[in-house]
């Protein structure tokens, strides 16, 4: 019985930190019915960087992407002015679930692209793999960020 609680103990303490190197700051995971999908990202959490995002590259790694944050949800509308990859746009809510997916920006078109009401991150991925992939609404994603707001999958 000792043994078993000695064990149960060391799981129970253990948990949260194997938990936690589930996240990297640097990586996105997606999970749906689909499968899942990782992708090594860059944060753009100030509004300076979220304004740059990915304007003036001309390439954009396979497995490489973009992570919008904002400091609460709000309104979201993006628009692809000098941007010269086409990506396909996620737009997830404040538990890390995608609520919409715009495929294929077309590169410098100035038409808003609408995320919806509330949108806390947004993850920008090439054109394409969303629909490779499987991603769409109601797929999950899984990052630190989400940790304050009750993740659908958490760290």
């Amino acid at each position: 019985m000792l043994r078993w609680v000695a064990v149960w103990l060391l799981c129970t303490m253990a948990a949260p930190a194997l938990a936690a190197q589930n996240c990297v700051r640097h990586r996105v995971d997606l999970r749906g019915d689909w499968g899942q999908a990782a992708f090594t990202v860059e944060i753009a959490d100030t509004e300076q960087s979220r304004a740059q995002g990915l304007m003036f590259r001309d390439s954009l790694a396979r497995g490489a992407g973009m992570l919008f944050v904002y400091e609460r949800p709000a309104r979201a509308a993006f628009w692809m002015k000098n941007t010269l990859i086409p990506l396909d746009i996620l737009f997830l809510d404040e538990t890390g679930r995608v609520t919409s997916v715009h495929a294929n920006a077309i590169p410098h078109d100035e038409t808003p692209i609408p995320g919806g009401d509330r949108v806390f991150a947004v993850l920008e991925i090439n054109a394409g793999l969303a629909q490779r992939y499987g991603i769409g609404p109601g797929s999950e994603m899984r990052h630190e960020v989400f940790s304050n707001n009750t993740p659908v999958w958490p760290c």
